[in-house]
């Protein structure tokens, strides 16, 4: 599987992105995380920073669209080639900017793709 990058990642055992991380491990796949703590799930380091995350196909995002606008640059500039926005962080304006990037959209829950084998 492709590496995936979970955007918006967090220490607390009960955030989705924490959830996805693991599960994401769980399935093999090539995991790394962005938060605003640095810390390790899994075996996942999470950054503070973007300068040593590369080569990525997919960015989960968790990150409410108010807290995205700040990176919409950032993500871009990583060149992915699909960023699925998990329940609650849908946003149009984003979209419409990963579209004009030839960057996929998929308005999606990552725990839901993993669990039914569509990841």
């Amino acid at each position: 599987m492709k590496k995936t990058l979970v955007f918006g990642a967090s220490l607390k055992p009960n955030r989705y992105s924490n959830i996805a991380i693991n599960r994401l491990v769980a399935a093999g796949v090539e995991t790394c995380a962005f938060g605003l703590r640095a810390g390790n799930v899994s075996g996942v380091e999470i950054y503070t920073n973007l300068d040593k995350i590369n080569d990525i196909h997919t960015i989960t995002l968790y990150l409410n669209p108010k807290r995205q606008e700040e990176y919409y640059q950032s993500i871009i500039s990583l060149n992915p080639k699909r960023v699925i926005f998990n329940p609650g962080t849908e946003n149009p304006v984003f979209y419409n900017l990963l579209k004009k990037n030839g960057i996929e959209v998929d308005i999606a829950c990552t725990l839901v793709l993993l669990g039914t084998g569509q990841y």
